[in-house]
């Protein structure tokens, strides 16, 4: 078993980083045809490592940021594959989800993954998220994910469309996984200190395990290969539309409730900080600029 799960491993964390080379590479082409005045944002890339308590290699990642675009104002898109063992804070929070008890005794670990945030330069062009991963240890494996649109100015086209993507590529799994998955973001997306969604939603999963690996880990990947089609086909359409100083407003409000989110609930934020992971890498989520009124 052991051996099969380590080509398990291996078959998701290639496919996490081949999905963020498309990712990147798709970015850098919407600078590329943007046009206006300027040169066309590139992501900075730089290694991730991470250390043990002990100091042994407990592995890392590709933190990659772009800065200033003409179409992102502020992009991450990470890629990491981590293990070792999990503190006792990380081991609680896990066992309350799930039957864990064992971790206590044997709390190995191993996760692997991509995490995307954009924030955009026009307010009319929605931020948006997206991670997908793989989790192991001696205990169980899940596979977890999904993708969300922010808008500053929500638009009912914008939302029924990047939907309608996340939707077909679902469907071809199991009909019951979109609207599942649909109430699941809803649920977990929402900010209960201010009473409000952080955004139009999508889809959201975690702790998936059929006892079918092969059948989770295609529908994980298959929700990778939604996001560009779903986010692109919103880019297309607002990218090029002047905007306002009252849309600027707006967007940099709004970042300022992504942020709270982020900060005060995000799981996979509160898992990266006390696994020790790069912090720099964890809040790449953050914007570059935001407000608060």
């Amino acid at each position: 078993m052991s051996d099969l799960f380590d080509t398990r491993k291996a078959r998701a964390s290639t496919w996490f980083r081949r999905l963020r080379d498309e990712i990147v590479a798709a970015f850098e082409t919407l600078e590329d045809t943007q046009g206006g005045e300027g040169a066309p944002g590139r992501f900075e890339v730089k290694e991730t490592k991470r250390a043990s308590e002990d100091g042994s290699d407990a592995g890392g990642g590709l933190m990659s940021v772009m800065r200033g675009g003409k179409v992102f104002e502020k992009v991450g898109v990470n890629v990491s594959t981590v293990y070792g063992t999990l503190g006792p804070r990380a081991v609680q929070a896990m066992a309350a989800r799930k039957d864990l008890s064992g971790l206590k005794d044997d709390p190995r670990f191993w996760a692997s993954g991509i995490s995307l945030v954009a924030h955009m330069q026009n307010p009319r062009v929605p931020a948006v998220h997206m991670n997908t991963r793989m989790f192991w240890t001696p205990h169980g494996w899940w596979f977890g994910g999904g993708a969300d649109l922010n808008p500053a100015i929500e638009y009912e086209a914008d939302t029924a469309a990047f939907h309608a993507v996340l939707k077909d590529h679902c469907d071809r799994h199991d009909p019951e996984y979109y609207p599942k998955f649909k109430a699941w973001a809803d649920e977990y997306f929402y900010i209960p200190h201010r009473g409000r969604a952080r955004g139009v939603g999508g889809i959201f999963y975690d702790d998936l395990n059929t006892e079918d690996w092969d059948a989770d880990f295609a529908f994980t990947q298959d929700v990778g290969r939604a996001f560009l089609p779903a986010f692109l086909g919103v880019v297309e359409t607002r990218r090029h539309e002047a905007f306002t100083e009252e849309d600027r407003e707006a967007q940099l409000v709004h970042r300022g409730l992504y942020a709270e989110y982020n900060l005060v609930y995000d799981r996979g934020t509160k898992f990266g900080l006390e696994t020790g992971h790069d912090a720099n890498a964890v809040l790449m989520s953050l914007p570059p600029i935001a407000k608060w009124i």
